[in-house]
């Protein structure tokens, strides 16, 4: 794989799935299975522009494991998305899944691209052909995608209509995160920060830490990190600082998020909002506050923002947001991480109930997609929380190694074909 950040996030996946390997005592064969991903799909898109000409992006499928189920996992359309960084998500969608006990694999998808410099036209012609590409490896049954970085429902439609039209036959179960109009599921939107908010109550509950009237700082204020700030807010936290790639705003006293909102949609970008002080993002991290939530990217804290940082608890809502440098640092501080592959799981987790309703033709209330995300997402806290406190070791490396531990017992189960 090549080096740089994208490098980096394998690079930490194959250390902590080493890691979680010699914890679990799991057979050397299957460590070495789980290390290399079942099948890379690198494909060329040829889209014609609005202006005539044809510009080639590239675009990649990537199967890690798919030993418990069908493949399932995002698209991202991004300008430095590579195979590398799909890859290493892909890998962290096989962990994700079998720590909530879903019956899937992991999977992801990206398209190298600015979708901010497509025309509609354009994004959906993208999107159309990437999916034509890949349609070998879509399916109920087979892989089934979601939205992830700067896609969404509207991308998850053409997905699930080219898929449809080139197989001849409706295909709702073949995509999800789908617009409820085309076999959508109630719930699915701020299903991820539903998810963190059981994680973060059931941290400070283990912790014994009062939840009510802590602060927060996120960072990123997109799909998973607004909603989120809404969530802890009515929750009884105050929300102190939020960053996004235009900046960071703080407020002691709390940032209202609706006002917040407002002014991200005007401006889109948290940056100048009058309710709170402007701040620069390394001096978000060192706030003295409870709780911190990285939401944005890979990678965002690092061995020296591990250091300085001012929070007693991380939830991970962004996938990769630690770097494995700064997971030492943080243990000796001691503070507690819950990891991404648990805190985030709530997305995937709806999308799971979404399949299931595709499949039965039968639509769930919202109040039962709710009640059964949260007995998920406790029942996966409670279960890392557990393994981390048999083994003496940090909720990360617990969550990994009942991954680990769950994926192996599949794969010996099933056997090796031939």
């Amino acid at each position: 794989m090549p080096t740089g950040e994208s490098g980096e996030a394998w690079a930490a996946v194959l250390e902590r799935l080493d890691d979680a390997a010699k914890v679990t005592g799991i057979d050397p064969d299957i460590h070495r299975m789980l290390r290399t991903p079942k099948r890379v799909l690198e494909v060329a898109i040829p889209v014609r522009m609005d202006d005539g000409r044809v510009e080639v992006f590239t675009g990649w499928r990537v199967h890690h494991d798919t030993t418990r189920g069908p493949a399932k996992g995002g698209i991202r359309f991004h300008p430095d998305v590579d195979a590398a960084e799909v890859t290493a998500l892909a890998a962290g969608m096989t962990l994700k899944t079998a720590v909530a006990g879903l019956p899937f694999g992991g999977a992801k998808g990206g398209v190298r691209c600015d979708p901010t410099k497509l025309s509609l036209g354009e994004l959906e012609r993208l999107t159309r052909r990437y999916t034509y590409e890949i349609s070998p490896l879509l399916g109920p049954d087979i892989d089934i995608p979601a939205p992830d970085v700067n896609t969404d429902g509207r991308v998850m439609a053409w997905l699930m209509d080219t898929l449809s039209m080139v197989r001849g036959q409706s295909l709702p179960a073949s995509v999800t995160g789908k617009p409820l109009s085309v076999g959508g599921t109630r719930g699915h939107a701020g299903a991820t920060s539903s998810g963190v908010l059981v994680c973060a109550r059931a941290a400070f509950a283990a912790l014994d830490m009062p939840f009510v009237g802590g602060r927060a700082v996120i960072q990123g204020f997109g799909k998973v990190g607004a909603p989120l700030a809404f969530l802890l807010a009515s929750a009884g936290m105050r929300v102190v600082a939020v960053s996004d790639v235009g900046g960071a705003v703080h407020n002691p006293g709390g940032l209202d998020p609706f006002a917040l909102s407002d002014h991200v949609g005007e401006r889109g970008t948290v940056a100048g909002f009058e309710g709170g002080d402007r701040i620069a993002e390394s001096e978000m991290w060192q706030l003295e506050c409870e709780l911190a939530v990285p939401a944005a990217l890979a990678g965002a804290i690092d061995a020296d923002v591990a250091r300085v940082l001012g929070a007693r608890v991380i939830v991970e809502a962004a996938n990769g947001p630690t770097l494995p440098a700064a997971d030492p640092i943080l243990d000796q501080r001691g503070i507690a991480v819950v990891p991404d592959i648990l805190a985030n799981a709530g997305g995937v987790t709806v999308s799971y109930f979404e399949w299931a309703q595709s499949l039965q033709g039968y639509a769930w209330e919202e109040e039962l997609v709710a009640t059964r995300l949260r007995k998920v997402m406790d029942e996966a806290f409670t279960a890392v929380w557990a393994k981390a406190d048999t083994l003496q070791i940090s909720l990360r490396r617990a969550a990994f190694a009942l991954a680990v531990e769950r994926v192996a017992e599949a794969i010996a189960a099933r056997g090796l074909f031939p």
